[in-house]
């Protein structure tokens, strides 16, 4: 028995130096108490940077949030749960995503015109365009299986609120002779579809460059579960809809 004794304290000396493993889970703990915290002090010394580094990041990101979302929470959400009488925050409907698409049928014959829309939709949106492709061959159009004929991008979160920040305080005021959009163009489920006819109407554009006026549809995704509810959601948000 002296003898185990003796041995077991050889090992945990020897692991407290670095010189070798100890596989009593006792041994070990008392290991870390007389001489295993070394590398540890080294660790808790870089430490703080790194946590500061983090920390700076994440204010960075959470600096300017969308003013929309802030909007949302702190205005629309309190009005909608009056108007429609709520119980619960979590009923209020919300956007769910934006969903921006371009389609350009002469394509078919020019495929620059899909590089210049993939240019245009990125400064438009912010991100990076899907570009669509054809389903199946119509031969009346001249038009091939799996060519490209849109593209497409789709927003959420701080993007999407950003971006309809943008449309409705500056391009839609930019369109000729603007009286208001149609609060007709909603499907039964609370979602709304805005057609624009020129893509200029977005300061992001430079007019210079453009070869062709092309349009597109905006489509506001929404969790209203009827039409009421998804136009007093986008009234609140701004949206312009004609009274007459």
């Amino acid at each position: 028995m002296a003898d185990d004794k003796k041995k077991q304290e050889e090992k945990t000396k020897k692991h407290a130096h670095g010189e070798g493993p100890v596989t009593d889970a006792k041994a070990h703990a008392e290991a870390k108490k007389a001489g295993g915290g070394g590398k540890k002090r080294g660790r808790d010394q870089k430490a703080p940077a790194t946590i500061q580094a983090a920390q700076g990041k994440a204010a960075a990101r959470g600096e300017h949030p969308a003013r929309l979302g802030v909007a949302y929470k702190d205005q629309i959400i309190p009005a909608l749960m009056k108007e429609f009488g709520y119980k619960n925050p979590m009923q209020v409907p919300r956007v769910e995503k934006v969903v921006v698409n371009m389609g350009l049928g002469e394509a078919i014959t020019n495929n620059k015109l899909i590089e210049q829309a993939e240019e245009q939709m990125m400064a438009i949106t912010g991100q990076k365009a899907v570009v669509t492709r054809s389903r199946k061959s119509i031969a009346n159009f001249k038009l091939r299986e799996n060519q490209p004929i849109g593209v497409m991008a789709t927003l959420r979160k701080d993007r999407m609120y950003e971006f309809l920040d943008r449309l409705l305080s500056t391009a839609l005021p930019r369109v000729r002779d603007f009286k208001g959009v149609s609060g007709k163009s909603f499907d039964g489920r609370g979602n709304y579809t805005l057609g624009i006819k020129e893509q200029i109407i977005f300061p992001e554009i430079n007019y210079d460059r453009i070869e062709k006026i092309k349009g597109m549809n905006i489509t506001i995704v929404t969790t209203a579960r009827s039409d009421e509810e998804g136009r007093a959601l986008l009234r609140y948000f701004g949206m312009p809809f004609r009274t007459a």
